[in-house]
């Protein structure tokens, strides 16, 4: 008997399922649903591209706090450094309106720990003669996109960066930085934009 359930309950499934599928079958079709088609992607309007324009001057005159960036300042600050500005010169030409800045401790005992940083506004008529007098102290001269290097003579180099250079001077077009070193010259951040 325990077969003859089994078929019985084997045929009810079969007869349940053709039922169903017959009454799905047999049903009318739903008619599709309009769905409204989404616009078209477009492309993103387009900001205008900005025009490049000249570096616009600096407001006031250069501090040591602003010749050089916020963070390189704080990292002097964080050693217990603070700076001195002095007179800008150019060899023995005294530039009037320039500054130099000496970053040290100047409170801890006497060393060659520091750094230097310097900016003067200065014309061709002034730094070709100052440019002059430096070559002829044994300074050499390197012309490069950005400007004129006039870097010290590697007979009196103090202290050098990692391509050997040491204190160098970068004339460019009415200005002159100072550092102590080549690569000094790119924490340089004046004018400001």
């Amino acid at each position: 008997m325990p077969a003859l359930r089994f078929r019985a309950g084997a045929v009810a499934f079969v007869m349940l399922t053709a039922a169903l599928l017959t009454a799905c079958s047999g049903s009318p079709q739903a008619e599709p649903q309009q769905t409204r088609a989404a616009p078209a992607p477009t492309a993103p309007e387009s900001e205008p591209t900005p025009t490049p324009t000249a570096e616009p001057a600096s407001t006031g005159d250069p501090t040591c706090e602003t010749l050089i960036g916020p963070s390189v300042v704080a990292d002097f600050e964080s050693l217990g450094w603070t700076s001195q500005a002095e007179p800008f010169y150019i060899g023995s030409l005294e530039v009037v309106d320039g500054l130099q800045c000496v970053w040290a401790d100047f409170d801890g005992p006497a060393g060659d720990h520091g750094q230097m940083f310097g900016w003067a506004q200065v014309s061709s008529e002034e730094a070709e003669p100052a440019q002059a007098e430096l070559i002829s102290q044994g300074w050499i001269r390197e012309q490069a996109p950005e400007g004129v290097y006039v870097t010290e003579s590697p007979d009196t180099r103090i202290a050098t960066d990692d391509d050997g250079y040491g204190m160098t001077y970068l004339f460019g077009d009415g200005w002159v930085k100072l550092a102590d070193t080549k690569q000094g010259l790119l924490l340089i951040e004046w004018p400001k934009p």
